[in-house]
């Protein structure tokens, strides 16, 4: 049975897309059967992973709408290792779409209840937005994970995003839990960094991954080649960093079996 993990923040700009594609590609690297969502219009995931959003026949937002399964949608990437169910700008509409329907936060959780046996992981890239996407991805969820720079604002949005959390956990998915607070686009030399960085260990203690993701170049480049960075540059700093946070999740989910 797949673990189901929604990556979100409400604040664009953290990573979020970017920590979607390359924990699916570190977690297949682990011969994990991966299943990466895109649940984003803007479709960043599928093209990261060198899937033409625009020309897509069907995706995510056939499955919204209850035209097909996720199996039919999903695309194996052979030489990534993983699968996508791809998504691009016809998301907005399936948002439009869920408004008038009932039981519509449910849409993609019994989607994805018909899949989960072939998975080991499913993760979910959310848009930048507590929107009716975000909701459904939370509710078919087990966990969130939260991605997050290391500045001032950064913690003023993650208050409203605990809220959030807190009234799905109230209304639709009670055993939606913190997955982990990742560190993200890290510049050990700023001293913001560092006392953000405080601040959140001092709140959230284990919460909060020893991972740090560093800014790195070769992370920013891979995108643009359609590939994750574990592929693009596996010697990277930013690669071995991911590499690294599969491994924290990993862990965490044995403890959590086991525990």
């Amino acid at each position: 049975m797949a673990r189901v993990i929604a990556v979100a923040n409400q604040k664009g700009g953290v990573g979020k897309t970017t920590t979607c594609v390359n924990l699916v590609a570190a977690l297949a690297d682990m011969n994990y059967r991966t299943l990466l969502v895109d649940l984003d219009p803007q479709g960043n995931a599928s093209v990261g992973c060198g899937i033409d959003a625009r020309g897509l026949e069907i995706s995510a937002y056939d499955v919204l709408v209850g035209e097909c399964g996720v199996s039919e949608a999903s695309i194996p990437i052979e030489k990534l290792g993983f699968d996508v169910l791809p998504s691009n700008g016809d998301l907005t509409a399936a948002e439009v779409h869920l408004l008038q329907v009932d039981e519509r936060e449910y849409r993609l959780k019994n989607a994805l209840k018909k899949i989960t046996q072939q998975y080991a992981w499913i993760i979910i890239d959310c848009p930048p937005s507590l929107n009716m996407l975000t909701l459904n991805a939370l509710t078919a969820a087990d966990s969130i994970l939260i991605p997050m720079q290391c500045e001032y604002y950064a913690l003023e949005g993650l208050a409203s995003l605990l809220e959030t959390v807190e009234q799905v956990r109230n209304s639709v998915n009670p055993g939606l839990e913190i997955e982990g607070l990742l560190r993200t686009m890290h510049d050990s030399r700023n001293n913001l960094s560092g006392a953000v960085s405080e601040q959140l260990i001092e709140h959230f203690g284990e919460r909060v991954y020893r991972t740090l993701i560093p800014r790195n170049v070769r992370v920013a480049e891979a995108p643009s080649h359609g590939l994750p960075v574990l592929r693009y540059d596996p010697a990277s700093s930013g690669a071995l960093a991911y590499l690294g946070l599969a491994g924290e999740v990993l862990r965490k989910n044995r403890n959590r079996q086991t525990g």
